[in-house]
């Protein structure tokens, strides 16, 4: 966990803790998309006692500092990624799960366009477009 992390924690009013830092540093190594069970798995070799319980807690904590989001990706349970500076969107298989990122500046226009359009202050977007990747499109024929 570097300074800047300590800093949001500790602006949000939330403790530093070991297993905060732990948890943080597992979502950040694993370079986003990871599940809580996958965060759990990993982070556990490195803290054994570490329980389930305590991964979930944080992941909570984190959220509410603003540290990190939670996505749906299509999936019955929930993933996590570092909070990211820059808007970005996901592309989703909805055979493998393959995800990827992407930015457009197509969407910053929509964005405004609408909220002028109809008088809407828009404060964050999350876009999620779901279909085959070329390699599950090339298995289905």
């Amino acid at each position: 966990m570097n300074e800047s992390d300590k800093k949001i924690l500790h602006g949000a009013g939330k403790r530093i803790t070991p297993q905060r830092m732990l948890i943080l540093e597992t979502i950040r190594a694993g370079q986003g998309h990871l599940d809580a069970d996958e965060i759990y798995r990993r982070a556990k070799k490195r803290a054994p006692r570490l329980s389930l319980s305590t991964v979930y807690r944080t992941i909570n904590v984190l959220k509410e500092a603003g540290m990190i989001e939670e996505l749906h990706l299509g999936e019955e349970h929930h993933h996590y990624e570092l909070k990211d500076k820059t808007e970005h969107h996901h592309l989703i298989c909805q055979v493998c799960g393959k995800v990827v990122e992407f930015e457009s500046p197509f969407n910053e226009q929509l964005v405004h366009d609408l909220g002028q359009r109809y008088d809407f202050e828009i404060t964050s977007v999350h876009l999620d477009l779901i279909g085959y990747c070329a390699e599950c499109r090339s298995q289905k024929t």
